[in-house]
């Protein structure tokens, strides 16, 4: 095999060159005139007859005084070429092609080209701008980030990412329309291998495998001061400034979503989304990037895909599968094989994923969405948390399994090696950072155009799936010791079902009972303390109803209904009921539509990637009709009998926890809020109160607060009559 590594000689110097026909339409050659400007402007070819050289052929299209100093190779294809200025920002440039060297080259009208040292095989838009660029260049072979092989190569050349495992046993292929979702499936189900081999199949789908690839860079894309650019695609309106390097990249980029790459950046191998930033020495190898990401500071994002609306700086990010609405922003911070399901946030010092418990580098972290972790925690391989996990600053030394969502988790305490966990902490300590949640993502979210559908609100399907599962397994725990908390309550059960009725009776009628239960799933070798767990049950038990109504009432909004009636219950129970959820991607799906993809997929009947992002899209269309469903059922499950042969007195309990949940989150929230303005702590940098409300904003322009508080008042007003077509007057 011939040695690639060396310098070796070509066998002509002027090697013939086809010409793609389709490239010469309303094209010409140069005229006399034209070709003595060119030279004269001190401009060579190693074509000395110019047979290489097309202009455009319409009247004015071509004005040869604006091509100086260059060096042409191979064939040259010019758009029209008229004297004006471009500018973008504080880059001004002549149109032209000014002190560069070009070889196969196709430009698009208006372009501006100037100090381009190497320049081979693109093909450019209209008014690109080029200004010191010291290489750029295309192979024949390129595939521009995608997991796709051209003719004669290797299954070794292919490009996976290595998602969630170190090993590569979760690896999935790039492609240039790829979301979470699809990285999720592909990367979470590796049991069925024929599915494994459509979603591979798919990837090459369209992909001819010839070598006849060409570098690209669409209409009003300005490149400056960049030393190398191979193998890359670059959308419209993008913005390159001072990267290093920029190879088998694709840049997605619009008008309505222009992204932008700075300084000192290196991105090999993968794909950046729309509306997407990366700056300051950020360095991405095998990577997919979603839209609406800012990647800076310092970043290593390494075999990870990053989804949509997330801020990654200053941190080491390896084999990672994050969903949307992922923030990690500090020095120390790193992360290592984990899927993050998105909501998140990691903070300064937070080691996630810090040891491997077994012979080989093959640990995981799986995290659902919500997960904080605080400052300077560290958690082993493998650990599992269940939604909105706020774990607290400590070192965690065994794995974690945490099915409580909603919850705080501490460390061991002082003489003890148990952790500590407080299940629905959130509702009970810091109802403003959870009901702000849902308004806070939805604000940040800058995407025009959304293809990856994301649940932003903590109250959803999976989360009360999750909330379900956490009431049966504190019920269960306390059946465990109900004989010590309550010895008459326990003598009167004989069986384990009588005993787990007990133990829920016990603790529906004594929220305010002081005792722990012991959990040892939640920690290797030693289990978990959990805190006030009658005070959880009860929370959880609000939480779904406030869940539960408020898509009732929502359903009510969409559908112009006023209450609950036989008529409407009977048209709901015609929904599908799905009772088990997932997070695809940051999309709340039921698993048994999951399961119906997988079969169509092996079917051919959903052949390609289009197809499977049109289920997604069908999927939530049908979403606020399958909550509804699931709302009416989690209503039973709580109660344990048909909605129909509810008392009055239920119907009156239901309104009544969830009225008082929804005041609670607004005063609650207010308070939070209000503690910023009256607690010592914070009020001591401030020289007087009118300093302290110039720089933080006076409290009662809160807009959250504002809106939360209207919205609230509206519920509640609401929620009087969600029951009335089936109470009795």
């Amino acid at each position: 095999m011939e040695n690639m590594n060396k310098v070796t000689y070509l066998e002509t110097i002027h090697p013939k060159v086809d010409i793609p026909p389709e490239l010469l339409v309303g094209k010409r050659h140069l005229t006399l005139n034209e070709l003595q400007i060119l030279l004269s402007n001190s401009n060579k070819n190693t074509d000395p007859s110019w047979q290489n050289f097309y202009v455009d052929d319409s009247p004015d299209g071509f004005d040869p005084s604006l091509i100086k100093s260059n060096y042409f190779d191979g064939y040259i294809i010019l758009g029209k070429l008229k004297a004006a200025k471009l500018q973008y920002h504080d880059l001004i440039l002549e149109t032209g092609i000014y002190r560069s060297m070009l070889r196969n080259v196709v430009t698009g009208d208006d372009c501006a080209f100037k100090n381009i040292s190497y320049l081979e095989n693109y093909r450019f838009g209209k008014r690109v701008m080029l200004f010191n660029i010291q290489e750029m260049c295309c192979t024949n072979h390129a595939k521009f980030g995608n997991g796709i092989l051209k003719e004669g190569e290797p299954e070794s050349h292919r490009i996976w990412i290595g998602v969630a495992n170190e090993n590569d046993g979760r690896a999935v292929l790039p492609f240039e329309d790829m979301i979470p979702a699809d990285a999720y499936l592909w990367s979470h189900y590796r049991e069925d291998k024929e599915l494994l081999e459509c979603f591979k199949n798919m990837v090459e789908k369209g992909n001819d495998g010839k070598l006849n690839t060409y570098g690209y860079v669409d209409d009003d894309s300005v490149i400056k001061n960049t030393e190398i650019i191979k193998d890359a695609k670059i959308g419209k309106a993008a913005y390159i400034k001072g990267a290093l390097k920029l190879k088998n990249f694709t840049m997605l980029s619009s008008e309505e979503e222009p992204s932008q790459i700075g300084e000192g950046v290196i991105m090999v191998n993968g794909i950046l989304g729309y509306a997407s930033h990366v700056f300051y020495q950020a360095v991405a190898i095998r990577f997919v990037i979603g839209r609406n990401c800012h990647v800076k500071y310092g970043v290593r994002l390494l075999n990870s895909i990053l989804g949509d609306n997330s801020t990654v700086s200053c941190c080491e990010i390896l084999n990672n599968l994050i969903f949307p609405f992922h923030e990690q922003h500090h020095n120390s911070s790193f992360l290592i094989a984990t899927t993050v399901q998105g909501q998140s946030n990691i903070a300064s010092g937070a080691t996630v994923g810090s040891n491997h418990n077994s012979r080989s580098p093959d640990g995981e972290i799986f995290a659902k969405r919500g997960f904080w972790p605080g400052l300077c925690s560290d958690f082993k391989h493998n650990s599992r948390f269940a939604s909105f996990t706020l774990v607290s600053k400590g070192s965690y030394q065994h794995e974690l399994d945490i099915p409580y969502p909603f919850a705080l988790v501490g460390p061991a305490l002082k003489g003890d090696h148990q952790i500590s966990i407080i299940p629905a902490f959130w509702f009970m300590y810091d109802m403003f950072a959870i009901a702000r949640n849902n308004s806070k993502f939805k604000k940040r979210d800058k995407r025009v155009i959304k293809i990856q559908h994301i649940e932003t609100d903590p109250f959803a399907p999976d989360t009360m799936e999750e909330t379900l599962e956490a009431i049966d397994r504190l019920i269960s725990l306390t059946a465990e010791i109900l004989p010590k908390l309550d010895p008459e309550r326990a003598a009167k059960a004989t069986t384990p079902e009588e005993m787990y009725q007990a133990a829920k009776d016990f603790m529906h009628h004594n929220e305010s009972a002081v005792f722990t239960l012991r959990d040892d799933i939640c920690q290797k070798k030693y289990g978990a303390t959990v805190f006030k767990p009658a005070r959880a049950y009860k929370m959880y038990r609000k939480i779904i109803k406030f869940f539960a109504t408020r898509t009732i009432l929502q359903y009510f909004e969409k559908e112009r209904i006023t209450s609950l009636s036989l008529e409407v219950l009977f048209k709901i129970r015609r929904i599908p009921l799905y009772t088990e959820w997932e997070n695809i991607g940051g999309q709340i799906i039921p698993k048994k539509k999951r399961l119906e993809l997988f079969e169509k997929i092996k079917s051919g009947q959903i052949d390609t990637w289009d197809k499977i992002h049109d289920f997604y899209n069908q999927c939530q269309d049908e979403y606020e009709n399958y909550k509804v469903r699931y709302s009416i059922y989690l209503l039973e499950k709580l109660y344990s009998t048909p909605i129909e042969e509810f008392s009055d007195y239920l119907y009156n309990n239901i309104i009544e926890d969830v009225t008082v949940i929804s005041q609670e989150m607004y005063e609650a929230s207010y308070k939070s809020r209000e503690k910023d303005y009256t607690d010592y702590y914070r009020q001591m940098v401030y020289s007087s109160g009118e300093e302290m409300k110039n720089v933080l904003g006076p409290m009662e322009e809160n807009d959250f607060l504002i809106e939360f508080k209207k919205n609230t008042d509206d519920f509640i007003n609401r929620l009087k009559t969600i029951f009335d077509g089936l109470t009795i007057d």
